[in-house]
């Protein structure tokens, strides 16, 4: 079957773009447009990939009262199969996000994922893994049953934002990390350092996003490139991250070139960086193409 499966996170959020800079401590902000709309890693990833034409399953996270209508409804209209999403009669998971031009501030529900002792998402598909062209497998939720499951299956995925160490760095096709994880997890080492330590533990490229400031990214044994993201006007960075992860899933089904993978990434995210929501109007075949070509 010719689909690409996304696995991990499948929630809702609601998002506040504010007027001016985010408030500080006792004081007002106004808000100039709010949302509440698909979110989540994969939600997001999901929503950019099916505007760009991929048909699409999707699994994890179950989905709740307050978020069913809207991520079933979303999705209703396009080539994406959400019928491995459970149903569960609870809240649902939701952030909350608020938004000025240079920064973004989260406030969520995290841990209610882990909260119980029947969590709050289903294991991967084994049959949605062995039918799938590629995988974009987030490392959240079993993440050494995702990466066996496509190696049992021969199946390349894309993942994010886990450990040099981690099993999912080390099978992956794709690992795009983002410079908030690499500066939480291992805040005494330099990019270079660890360029290093991910490569080592990979036979994939690696991708180490940094915001506006060049991408770094190459593989085991190599020096690292450096690509710098294209100059637009920024609207609203919610997504940027997940826009990027689903370029590089675009990539990969398309079996692109490192070189071409970083290039079309970076451009999906930064078209996605003047939308908002994404969701609403997320960046399209055409837009990414033109914006490569001006490379």
């Amino acid at each position: 079957m010719d689909y690409i499966y996304l696995y991990g996170m499948v929630m809702s959020t609601e998002a506040f773009l504010l007027k001016g800079k985010f408030p500080s401590a006792d004081g007002y902000g106004e808000i100039r447009e709010k949302y509440h709309h698909i979110g989540g890693e994969t939600g997001t990833a999901a929503a950019v990939l099916a505007s760009l034409g991929c048909s699409l399953k999707i699994g994890g996270s179950h989905i709740g009262n307050l978020n069913r209508y809207i991520i079933r409804g979303y999705f209703s209209d396009k080539q994406v199969d959400l019928s491995e999403l459970q149903d569960e009669d609870f809240d649902g998971i939701v952030d909350y996000v608020l938004i000025d031009r240079d920064t973004r501030t989260c406030f969520g529900e995290w841990e209610k994922h882990y909260g119980r002792k029947e969590p709050f998402y289903e294991p991967p598909c084994e049959e949605s893994v062995k039918n799938a062209v590629c995988c974009g497998m987030d490392p959240f939720f079993y993440p050494e049953k995702s990466a066996e499951l496509c190696r049992r299956y021969n199946k390349p995925y894309a993942t994010i934002d886990c450990g040099y160490d981690s099993v999912m760095n080390r099978f992956c096709a794709i690992n795009a990390v983002s410079h908030q994880h690499l500066e939480s997890y291992y805040p005494d080492k330099s990019f270079e350092e660890l360029f290093k330590l991910y490569t080592d533990n990979t036979d994939g490229l690696v991708i180490f996003t940094c915001g506006e400031r060049e991408v770094m990214y190459g593989r085991k044994g190599q020096s690292p490139k450096y690509f710098k993201p294209y100059s637009l006007d920024v609207v609203s960075t919610l997504g940027a991250g997940d826009s990027f992860k689903a370029g590089t899933i675009y990539a990969l089904y398309n079996k692109m070139s490192d070189d071409d993978t970083v290039k079309y990434a970076c451009a999906v995210a930064g078209i996605a960086c003047t939308k908002f929501p994404i969701s609403k109007n997320p960046p399209t075949l055409k837009e990414v193409m033109e914006l490569t070509e001006k490379r």
